[in-house]
C-alpha cells in the first residue's frame, strides 16, 4: 500500500499539485488519469522521489518516504519497479543485459544467478530467444515487455508505470495492459499507472484517481466512471475516447 497525504508540489511560484490525498491499494491496478498538464506525471514522480514535495506526506506501508535520508530512500527503492514512458532501455546493451542491470546494482548475486533471474523475468513477459538482440532490433511492444521484465527483476513490492501504452497500437496496448494486470495480481504488487488511455482505464482500473488542474477531482473504479456526474471527468473521458477513435481510423 502507498498513501499520499495532503501533498503539494511547486516549481518556483507555480503550484502544480495542491493538497492531494489518496491511498493506492496492494494487489490492485491503481490508475492516475488526467489531461496533459494536469499534474499526474508530477504526482507519480513525487511518489517515487524524483521530485521533492513542497508539503504533505508519502507513505510506503508504515514508512514515511519523504523524510528518509538518501541512503534509506535508496534502500526502499530496491522494492520499487519503475516502467518509464519510453521504456528507457539502454541502447548499448542487449535485452538480457538490460534486465540484469538492476540485479548488478542492487544485489550480490553472482553472474549465473543474475542470468537465471533475468531469463525467468523475460520468460514471464513472453520474450524468448531475444537475449542477444539490442533494443533497436525489436519492436516497440517487445521493448515495453523487456522494460517490464527489468522492472520486476528485483521482485518489487511496488510497480510504478508512466504511460505504459504510449506509442503502441491498440492490440499491443491491450497485451501490455493484460501483462501488467496479471503481474499485479500474481505477485500482489501495489501498482500505480499514470495514463490517459481510456481503453486501459476501462479494462484495468481497479481504482482510478482523476487529477484536474493539480487537484484530486474524482476517485472511484472503472465501473463508477460511467455513472459519475462529475463534469470535468465526463469531458475528459469523452474527449479521450474521441481522440482514440480518430487515431484508429
Amino acid at each position: 500500500m502507498i498513501e499520499v497525504k495532503n501533498i503539494s508540489k511547486s516549481f518556483g511560484q507555480k503550484e502544480v499539485l495542491q493538497d492531494i490525498s489518496a491511498v493506492f491499494d496492494k494487489g490492485k491496478t491503481n490508475l492516475i488519469i488526467g489531461q496533459s498538464g494536469s499534474g499526474k506525471t508530477v504526482l507519480l514522480k513525487s511518489i517515487v522521489g524524483l521530485h521533492d514535495i513542497t508539503a504533505g506526506e508519502i507513505w510506503y506501508e508504515d514508512t514515511r518516504f519523504d523524510t528518509l535520508n538518501f541512503r534509506d530512500k535508496k534502500k526502499l527503492r530496491q522494492k520499487i519497479g519503475m516502467l518509464f514512458q519510453g521504456s528507457a532501455l539502454f541502447d548499448f546493451a542487449t535485452v538480457i543485459q538490460n534486465v540484469m542491470f538492476p540485479l548488478e546494482i542492487f544485489t550480490s548475486m553472482n553472474r549465473s544467478e543474475r542470468i537465471e533471474r533475468a531469463n525467468f523475468c523475460l520468460e514471464r513477459v513472453n520474450i524468448i530467444n531475444a537475449n542477444d538482440l539490442y533494443p533497436s532490433e525489436i519492436s516497440g511492444g517487445m521493448q515495453k515487455r523487456v522494460a517490464i521484465a527489468r522492472a520486476i527483476a528485483l521482485n518489487p513490492e511496488y510497480l510504478l508505470c508512466d504511460e505504459p501504452n504510449s506509442g503502441l497500437d491498440p492490440r499491443t496496448s491491450m497485451l501490455i495492459d493484460d501483462l501488467i494486470r496479471e503481474i499485479t495480481y500474481e505477485y500482489q504488487i501495489t501498482t500505480i499507472i499514470n495514463t490517459h488511455d481510456m481503453n486501459s482505464v476501462m479494462e484495468t482500473g481497479d481504482k482510478v484517481v482523476f487529477i484536474y488542474e493539480g487537484r484530486k477531482w474524482w476517485e472511484g473504479n472503472r465501473d463508477e466512471i460511467l455513472h459519475s456526474d462529475n463534469k470535468e471527468l465526463y469531458d475528459f473521458v469523452f474527449v479521450s475516447k474521441m481522440a482514440r477513435a480518430m487515431k484508429n481510423l
